[in-house]
């Protein structure tokens, strides 16, 4: 079946289309890339979502307006894909994410992702899943994060202790133990780290009065050394404290805690090449403490992908937080696309609902009570 995910991420960089031939059955599933493009957002569409997701107030028309013009934006990335590829059958739209708040002890929780799944089937003529992440939270789970159940069945090892991190706005990570390991599906974990690359495409915007949206490859960053004292002092954040399932975004760890990081900083004169390594590092950091805070088993390997899986100074700090026998490599060495690979955990999630009726979420990774089919299905006119 020929599947197409689509997913914009906290970062807001654009959206990402992946489109997957699937074959097989249920769990025991073959995919193959078959195309992936990243679509932009108009200026001041990108400029009013983060606008909403930093916590600007909408009045109803408004949000209606901004839901519509992200599904017509979603759309516009489909029909790219089909001018190559018409046969489409299934779209899995994970939406753009303007609001996330996991269940605590005084709320349950709640998320909110934009982009109309009935839109986006009527206007391509094609089956739609979206709205992946509310039945996990109805179910109390954090609805995040959902793609540890396909890392599980696509990157584990027989013989290899695996990290599947994602970096985009918000860093996730997968947890794989070998799966040489009794019941080795059970004792599969997974959660938020924490900032990804948002804090450093904040401090690069600051930095370049809006010129720049990111550190290509970290080259900026990579001019500055880190400033070690700053980054203890940020990792006792209680979020970096808490242990798994926890979830969180740009809510927690967006434009104010920047400039709280940015006032820290302050004291120590650093100049910005040196705020930029540190902000960098504590991305690198927080992955390592999480790690070290909540996996006991040695890690062979950390499985990088994501945006920020292209930034070579991250990758080489997340390297010097693991100076042993582990191995920081990307994806795309065990065969997966790391750059697409959101978009591709979409589209087989939409599989999973539409075709295979398998539940896609696992309770032990999102807190929920138990398993859930994800996602409502939208038939076109």
């Amino acid at each position: 079946m020929y599947c197409l995910g689509l997913i914009s991420g906290t970062s807001v960089d654009s959206i990402d289309a992946a489109l997957v031939k699937i074959t097989g059955k249920e769990l025991d599933l073959n995919i193959e890339l078959l195309s992936g493009i990243n679509h932009d957002y108009p200026d001041k569409l990108r400029a009013t979502i983060l606008e909403v997701a930093g916590g600007k107030p909408l009045s109803m028309e408004a949000y209606a307006q901004l839901d519509e013009a992200i599904a017509l934006c979603f759309v516009e990335a489909v029909d790219k894909i089909k001018q190559n590829h018409p046969n489409i059958e299934l779209i899995g739209s994970h939406g753009q994410t303007v609001y996330h708040r996991p269940p605590n002890q005084e709320n349950i929780g709640y998320t909110l992702q934009l982009g109309r799944g009935e839109i986006i089937a009527n206007l391509t003529g094609i089956t739609t899943v979206n709205n992946f992440r509310v039945a996990d939270i109805a179910a109390g789970g954090q609805g995040a994060p959902l793609v540890s159940k396909i890392d599980a069945y696509l990157l584990s090892d027989p013989e290899k202790y695996r990290c599947v991190q994602n970096i985009g706005g918000i860093g996730n990570v997968t947890y794989l133990p070998a799966k040489k390991e009794d019941n080795w599906q059970k004792k599969v974990m997974g959660w938020d780290t924490g900032p990804g690359n948002m804090l450093i495409d904040l401090a690069v915007q600051k930095f370049s009065n809006g010129e720049k949206n990111y550190d290509k490859n970290g080259e900026w960053a990579a001019q500055g050394n880190p400033y070690l004292e700053l980054i203890e002092k940020w990792l006792k954040h209680d979020f970096f404290q808490q242990p798994p399932p926890k979830s969180t975004g740009r809510e927690l760890f967006g434009a104010d805690y920047l400039e709280q990081c940015w006032q820290d900083a302050q004291k120590y004169n650093l100049p910005e090449t040196d705020f930029l390594a540190t902000i960098t590092d504590l991305t690198a950091a927080s992955i390592a403490h999480n790690y070290q805070q909540f996996i006991k088993h040695p890690i062979d390997e950390i499985l990088l992908c994501g945006g920020g899986s292209l930034n070579l100074y991250l990758k080489k700090r997340i390297q010097a937080h693991f100076p042993g026998s582990t191995a920081v490599r990307t994806t795309d060495e065990v065969g997966m696309n790391s750059d697409f690979k959101e978009a591709i955990a979409f589209a087989i999630l939409a599989y999973w609902r539409y075709v295979s009726k398998l539940p896609g979420n696992l309770p032990q990774v999102t807190g929920a009570k138990q398993e859930r089919l994800l996602g409502d299905i939208h038939y076109p006119l």
